[in-house]
């Protein structure tokens, strides 16, 4: 069995145990070094209990109060105390302590240095008064010769003094409390950044499951039922009392606009999606589906009014603004017309959903795309990977679309099959390793990290000097030793629900996003996405448990954010990449181009070959008045060559004048050469 730490990759040992005892036997040489390591280990022991079970802090009394003379003079109560190296401080009577010749010593030690002005200034000064652990090596007795070569001269001493003393600080007491929101926020950074990718993260969610049903269900229907036919009739009947009016509407009356128009274009795109003879059944089923026309230029008609709303007030989010904005220009050019856009079968399919997807929208997701990505890598590289040791692989494997430069305004260029799988199958990555990310990292704060000790005083008060005398003692400030030690003791409370929490999301199997399960025939049955411009509820186990660690109860010790470097990209680069994304686009163009020219060559290809097979068929015989065959002398039809087997096929012919009909004898007038 090992007791001693290994180099922690299955090698030897490189450091001894932390702790070793003594062990006595029967004709044991017992040594001053046997003795030593017996008191050393019990009192490492003790100490090592003291800072982790307990931590520092003031156990009971060690009141600071007025001195009966008042003066630079405070007294201070017995008590029990403990600093952050586990060593127990205890105070057994009252003691005056002069907090001015405390001043003045520490005056002394830092050179002149101090929190606040000499004595006789105006003016308050405050200070913190500290307790601090303090032994002294006390009666020392005379050693009896031994054979040692080198003797201790004089008196050694026999007993070490626990005790104490008092010291005055400036007032900037370290809190060694531990919130698990300080571990939370060193796995994920800045809060502002974090929330910007999972708010994102939150919007790409939204059109994960519409994407993959769109680019999947190219050339069938989508189920038309009751719910349908009942948001098609109520946002119908809103837009004909609402649509019509002078001026763009009111920021208020702008958002529920743009629901009852979402809600009705995806009504009349599912509707679209059917051939003319399913627009007749369905016009049977739900009769009020025979006002599709009447429903397109209601549609138009709040199209216009919404285009010329000030978004920034209507939707003063980003993010929902360009979902807005998505939803007007692509209902304008999907539905308003007579008999919808038949050309663009993969929008259709995104309105039928109620998660219209503009030209700009596609631009954003990419953009988002590659955001979440990037900070995902940095947060994964800066926190050490946490205990999903896969995770930073598979996020750096994740296909990310390139990004492309900002459209013009109201580009309703069509989107391809190709893109927006691209864009669902990165989402779907990205999505689960963010929230394995967000499991994996508060799950570890769970496990309170062991303190640092870098100052062993303990606060007891702090003091308020006017001139040279104390004016005001306030002790309610002190760090306390609470049940549980400080790394679990201040947020015990909330620990219970963690736990149950962490039961049912740590230790488990990494999630999946399982994709839309489509019927492999008939109409497609997809939900509307509803809440689609409202507020995005973060709700579940991880949101609940994210919650708890970074919302402090009253009286909790709020959560330390870390001060990280912010990099800004310089301008060069930025525009280096803005010139890289328009070179991509151009690229993409001239591929396109490309491709086509192969399909037009292909199809002139085959065209010059049919026409081949035509030239090379030998024609019947044409008889003549004369009972002569008509043609070339030869004999071939029209003067055409006789086909050599050795040719190759698909050699054109060199191009030949066409030979000369013969005429008949019979219509020769005099004197004419035949």
């Amino acid at each position: 069995m090992r007791t001693d730490c290994g180099c922690g990759c299955g090698g030897d040992a490189t450091r001894t145990s932390a702790f070793v005892r003594p062990r006595f036997f029967a004709g044991q040489l017992l040594t001053e070094d046997d003795l030593g390591l017996l008191v050393d280990y019990t009192t490492a022991k003790s100490r090592l209990h003291n800072r982790s079970l307990y931590g520092p802090g003031v156990i009971c009394g060690l009141g600071v109060t007025c001195a009966p003379c008042g003066g630079g003079t405070v007294a201070v109560h017995p008590g029990h105390a403990l600093d952050c190296a586990g060593n127990d401080i205890v105070v057994s009577c009252t003691e005056q302590v002069d907090v001015q010749a405390l001043v003045r010593e520490r005056r002394v030690s830092a050179l002149g240095v101090d929190c606040g002005e000499d004595c006789d200034d105006e003016g308050g000064r405050r200070y913190g008064l500290y307790v601090r652990y303090h032994e002294q090596p006390v009666e020392p007795v005379a050693p009896y010769a031994t054979e040692e070569p080198c003797p201790s001269p004089g008196c050694v001493p026999s007993r070490v003094q626990e005790g104490f003393r008092f010291v005055v600080k400036c007032a900037d007491d370290e809190d060694h409390r531990h919130n698990p929101g300080t571990r939370l926020l060193a796995g994920i950074g800045d809060l502002t950044r974090a929330d910007r990718a999972r708010t994102r993260d939150r919007r790409l969610q939204h059109y994960l499951d519409a994407l993959s049903t769109a680019a999947a269900a190219i050339g069938r229907t989508f189920r038309f039922d009751a719910a349908d036919a009942g948001r098609y009739a109520t946002s119908l009947a809103w837009l004909r009392q609402n649509a019509a009016g002078e001026g763009p509407p009111p920021p208020p009356a702008a958002r529920e606009m743009t629901e009852h128009v979402r809600a009705l274009a995806s009504a009349v795109a599912r509707f679209d999606t059917h051939d003319a003879a399913g627009r007749r059944r369905l016009t049977g089923e739900y009769p009020d589906l025979g006002t599709v026309q009447e429903a397109r230029g209601l549609l138009g008609t709040a199209c216009g009014r919404l285009a010329a709303t000030d978004q920034e007030a209507a939707w003063p989010d980003p993010l929902r603004r360009s979902l807005a904005r998505a939803v007007v220009t692509e209902t304008a050019t999907r539905i308003v017309p007579e008999q919808g856009d038949a050309d663009a079968p993969l929008e259709v399919r995104m309105l039928a959903q109620g998660t219209p997807l503009s030209h700009a929208l596609r631009v954003e997701f990419r953009a988002d795309l590659g955001l979440v990505r990037e900070w995902l890598l940095c947060r994964l590289d800066q926190s050490g990977g946490g205990g999903d040791c896969g995770l930073r692989t598979e996020v750096a494997a994740v296909d990310v679309p390139p990004p492309l430069p900002a459209p013009p305004p109201d580009s309703t260029e069509r989107a391809t099959v190709a893109e927006v799988q691209r864009i669902a199958e990165a989402t779907a990555a990205l999505t689960v390793a963010l929230r394995r990310f967000l499991t994996d990292t508060a799950c570890a704060t769970l496990n309170p990290p062991c303190g640092d000790c870098t100052d062993t005083d303990v606060l007891l008060a702090h003091v308020e000097l006017d001139g040279c005398d104390v004016v005001r003692i306030c002790s309610a400030t002190r760090e306390q030793v609470l049940p549980g030690g400080s790394a679990y003791g201040e947020w015990l409370p909330k620990l219970y629900r963690l736990r149950e929490l962490a039961e049912r999301l740590c230790c488990r199997p990494a999630p999946r996003h399982p994709g839309p399960q489509l019927p492999p025939e008939g109409d497609v049955p997809r939900p509307y996405a509803t809440g689609l411009l409202g507020d995005w509820p973060r709700t579940g186990d991880l949101e609940e448990m994210l919650s708890l660690l970074l919302t402090p109860a009253p009286g909790e010790t709020p959560p330390k954010a870390l001060h990280e470097q912010v990099y800004t990209t310089p301008s060069e680069v930025t525009d280096s990449m803005h010139e890289l994304a328009v070179l991509r686009t151009q690229v993409a163009g001239l591929t396109s181009a490309l491709e086509g020219l192969r399909t037009q060559l292909g199809s002139a290809q085959t065209e010059m070959a049919r026409l081949r097979e035509q030239v090379r068929a030998p024609a019947g015989p044409a008889g003549g008045t004369d009972g002569t065959t008509s043609g070339a002398p030869d004999g071939t039809a029209d003067g055409a060559p006789e086909e050599t087997p050795d040719a190759p096929p698909d050699r054109e012919e060199p191009t030949r004048r066409p030979a000369r009909r013969g005429r008949s004898s019979r219509g020769q007038k005099p004197g004419e050469t035949p």
